[in-house]
């Protein structure tokens, strides 16, 4: 999907491909407010149904709104009051994955916060830096200093989402790199870190297509399964 540049200091753009099982549980919201303050948020609800789908972009929608006026963790935390309860239906309310960046007209930082496994990445010094860790029980016993072998779906095993995040659990970043780009599992899991480098350089001027060749990228996983893919380059002018 393309955007039009934002309010001039940022250009935005977006791309998403849907996985092997529709609808797309992934969403993208772009909100500028009248100074040019640009937010953009990537939301990869948990599962694949059409309720799934609405609250994803539902909650993109809302944090990218609040951010872009009170900042990317009150956004994020706004999300959380949307499906913190798991409501009295048949069907739980859905859970999701998410990431915030903030670029404010008078400043130039962009801000990140995030929960799960969305991740974030800066072009800083010519090289791809990421600047979000995984909310997974891979990352948690690395951190904690385990040295043994981490079980696959250790990777896979999410332990904060918009559902259960607080000011405590929600992780934050910032960075001063004129290019940010925010991403679903369905793309960073699935192209190597050294090509999505590459593709960076390549487009670094061009957002749209940047998104469009990062998604592009993105392969089918094991067992030919191919999970939604979502990116959204964030380029300061």
């Amino acid at each position: 999907m393309a955007l039009a540049p934002a309010h001039g200091i940022v250009r935005i753009g977006t791309a998403t491909r849907v996985g092997t099982t529709a609808p797309s549980g992934d969403a993208v919201a772009v909100h500028v407010q009248e100074d040019g303050t640009t937010a953009a948020a990537v939301v990869d609800g948990i599962g694949h149904s059409s309720r799934v789908a609405s609250v994803a972009q539902l909650l993109a929608t809302v944090i990218a709104r609040v951010a872009a006026r009170r900042g990317s963790l009150a956004g994020l935390l706004t999300g959380t009051e949307l499906v913190a309860d798991p409501g009295s239906g048949d069907e739980p309310e859905p859970d999701a994955v998410a990431v915030i960046a903030t670029a404010r007209a008078e400043g130039d930082q962009t801000r990140i916060a995030w929960v799960g496994d969305c991740r974030a990445y800066a072009l800083e010094g010519g090289r791809l830096r990421p600047l979000t860790a995984d909310h997974n029980l891979a990352e948690q016993l690395a951190m904690c200093g385990y040295t043994g072998e981490i079980p696959r779906p250790a990777a896979r095993w999410v332990r904060t989402t918009v559902r259960s995040a607080v000011v405590a659990t929600v992780s934050e970043a910032w960075t001063e790199s004129p290019l940010v780009v925010l991403m679903s599992d369905g793309v960073h899991d699935q192209v190597p870190h050294g090509a999505m480098e590459a593709l960076v350089l390549r487009y670094e001027g061009e957002p749209q297509a940047l998104s469009d060749a990062l998604v592009a990228a993105a392969e089918t996983g094991a067992g030919g399964v191919r999970d939604d893919a979502t990116a959204v380059v964030i380029r300061r002018t």
